[in-house]
């Protein structure tokens, strides 16, 4: 079992930056991958970013350049997201998710609202 919970998020103008955290507890050393999602008003949820217990990442095309994704260090207990020059559309609640074997957790979630 692995415990995700998500700091960070709020109101945030366009061109801002927040930076969202997420600690993990529990199992993490079984953790493989750990990373964040979003889920936009009105649309799927669709990944954000990914880092592997590697150290590698797979951001998603709309927010690269522009989206970091990073960990505290290598035992998956921390991971981060900084967000720079935010738009409109980054608009939605952050999930935090990390993956175990064939298992997949998932934080509570967090608002971000980017004001236009």
């Amino acid at each position: 079992q692995v415990q995700l919970v998500e700091f960070g998020g709020g109101l945030v103008q366009a061109g801002g930056s927040l930076r969202l955290s997420c600690a993990a507890s529990g199992s993490t050393a079984s953790i493989s991958r750990l990373g964040w999602y979003r889920l936009p008003p009105g649309k799927q949820r669709e990944l954000v970013a990914i880092i592997t217990k590697f150290g590698s990442t797979n951001v998603a095309d709309s927010v690269k350049g522009r989206f970091t994704i990073s960990r505290e260090n290598a035992k998956n207990t921390v991971v981060y997201l900084q967000m720079n020059g935010l738009e409109f559309e980054d608009t939605a609640v952050y999930y935090c998710y990390a993956r175990t074997g064939s298992f997949d957790y998932w934080g509570q979630g967090t608002q971000v609202t980017v004001s236009s």
